[in-house]
């Protein structure tokens, strides 16, 4: 089934760009984290040591900044720009998470901004794209 085409209004993006960026950085780097440990995360930690990155969630003007080591994603923010930036509307990286949508496809139609360190930028878009999402399902029909 196909995610309807939810923008959230700007009133509730200023709402929620006011909260403060800790708890949904904790549920990411978390979420992360536990992929990689998993084997769900085929990334090579080496080549993402000591960057910084920012998921930008435009409609809910949310940014969500981390940084990482040569083991694991860390969950502090950081002053200055990002290494790498990669924004969109929440139903877009939904889609993406969902096998809906490619981030290619997303690229190409200006659904997804990718900004910064071009050879990081291609490695966390196919690494993003090399991820088996339907692993991480709670109930998926693989388990039950």
């Amino acid at each position: 089934m196909a995610l309807p085409e939810i923008i959230l209004p700007a009133w509730l993006g200023n709402i929620i760009g006011h909260l403060p960026a800790t708890p949904p950085r904790f549920v990411l780097v978390t979420a992360l984290n536990s992929m990689l440990k998993r084997g769900l995360l085929p990334a090579e930690m080496d080549y993402f040591n000591g960057r910084k990155f920012e998921i930008d969630v435009l409609d809910a003007g949310l940014k969500i900044r981390f940084t990482a080591d040569a083991e694991r994603f860390i969950g502090e923010g950081f002053d200055g720009p990002p290494d790498l930036r990669l924004a969109a509307n929440g139903i877009d990286f939904m889609r993406m998470i969902a096998r809906e949508e490619d981030p290619d496809t997303l690229f190409f139609n200006r659904k997804l901004q990718i900004e910064g360190d071009t050879e990081l930028g291609l490695i966390t878009k196919n690494l993003l794209d090399s991820v088996d999402w339907s692993a991480l399902r709670p109930f998926s029909s693989a388990q039950g």
